[in-house]
């Protein structure tokens, strides 16, 4: 459960016209949730509130612009957002509040996955990641926090947050020192601060997620982020085939490829990673996959949780 939050009072008073503020949720690097009761569409919401120390690099216009353009997304697996804005200082987005664990509560709770759920979930992730990277939107910070899990089915948050921090807050943001993504899972590109990352790094979090599903732990850990980050510079991860002797060998090497430490020794895209997992197309480095398979989802249950 989240700690008590001295904050909510604050959030209360700059929402009170328009969510009724009923319980933090959860927190993370670049803000707190609250589970809200919108005034305006009688329905509960995920209210997400930027931290204020963030905020105050963040030039609101450019942030609210990104996050807009992430809400077109259209997914089986996206989790939809309803609106960006700010109130008295604080910059904020709404999804639909849904209930289920997030992947992060699971692993908390079992360790590690079944093999099977465990490629399952990746396939769903990946379906979500390549559909968004097709319409030009890179995720920047998958993670088991941002992966929500709704009647057995996957599905992918905060899409859009981390380019909007990262463009809202320029060089500003830099010289504060602070990080968009999270080091357990940032690609080698990304922790160097890259400009120009594509898909290949959400790929690349993807495959640590992943891992760590099979695994029980992240490939790469570390006393502090730099540690970390270090570690997925230069340090190969535990081979998976002998901390678990269950896991198929094209899974492991699928795993392997996505987990290169340059983009281009990685699948070309998602449909690649999800054909290798889904089909034991795994391929040597430089290789190409087999067979791809297009993109399939499952429009029910989105209709019937966003209509």
């Amino acid at each position: 459960m989240p700690r008590s939050d001295p904050a909510i009072e604050l959030v209360r008073r700059a929402f009170v016209d328009r969510f009724e503020i009923r319980a933090l949720q959860g927190r993370g690097g670049m803000g707190l949730v609250y589970r809200a009761h919108d005034l305006l569409l009688p329905r509960d919401v995920a209210l997400k509130v930027l931290r204020p120390e963030l905020t105050k690099t963040l030039a609101a216009k450019r942030f609210t612009r990104e996050i807009e353009l992430a809400a077109k997304l259209a997914h089986p697996h996206i989790v939809p957002v309803f609106e960006a804005g700010e109130r008295d200082g604080l910059l904020y987005f709404t999804m639909p509040f849904l209930e289920g664990p997030t992947l992060r509560a699971r692993l908390q709770q079992e360790g590690r996955l079944p093999v099977e759920e465990a490629c399952h979930i990746a396939e769903a992730v990946a379906s979500a990641l390549g559909a968004a990277h097709q319409a030009g939107i890179i995720h920047r910070d998958v993670k088991p926090e941002n992966v929500i899990l709704v009647d057995g089915e996957a599905l992918v948050a905060d899409f859009g947050v981390a380019r909007a921090v990262s463009v809202a807050g320029g060089d500003r943001l830099t010289t504060t020192g602070f990080v968009v993504g999270t080091t357990e899972y940032m690609a080698p590109e990304q922790a160097a601060s890259d400009r120009a990352i594509d898909g290949r790094a959400d790929q690349y979090a993807l495959a640590c997620v992943l891992y760590e599903m099979l695994a029980g732990a992240a490939p790469f850990t570390g006393g502090s982020p730099r540690q970390i980050i270090a570690r997925h510079i230069n340090d190969t991860p535990p081979a998976l085939g002998l901390v678990r002797a269950d896991i198929p060998p094209y899974v492991i090497g699928a795993v392997m490829r996505a987990l290169a430490k340059a983009p281009d020794d990685r699948f070309p895209d998602m449909r690649g990673f999800r054909a290798a997992l889904r089909a034991g197309t795994a391929t040597p480095l430089g290789g190409v996959p087999a067979a791809t398979r297009p993109d399939a989802g499952k429009p029910g249950l989105w209709k019937r949780l966003f209509g």
